[in-house]
């Protein structure tokens, strides 16, 4: 069965993001993503092998370490399908904002 899993739901886990957050700078083995969280190595293998089958990860062997690296192209699809819905916020938010200040200034 060929599972296929979704953006979404791969960084609606805290721990996940945390993982994305920590690769961001530098690329990282699984051990010393590992050391960074209180749960045990398999756990936080599952959660890389989520992050990778939804490309937010990518891996390289680098002799007999595996190395976990971001993947900006796919983190900028999730921003691109994002931005829509942040720019009708901001409006809304903006048009309540003029209204609170009209409000003000009448009292």
């Amino acid at each position: 069965m060929n599972l296929r899993r979704d953006v979404f739901q791969a960084i609606a886990d805290p721990t996940r993001r945390a993982i994305l957050i920590l690769v961001a700078s530098q690329s990282m083995t699984a051990g010393t993503i590992a050391a960074n969280f209180g749960t045990a190595r398999p756990t936080v293998s599952k959660h890389l092998q989520i992050l990778t089958e939804c490309e937010l990860l990518s891996k390289a062997q680098n002799g007999r370490e595996i190395y976990y690296q971001l993947n900006p192209q796919k983190m900028k699809e999730i921003a691109d399908f994002i931005e829509p819905f942040r720019q009708m916020w901001d409006d809304r938010f903006n048009k309540l904002e003029a209204i609170m200040k009209a409000y003000q200034s009448e009292s």
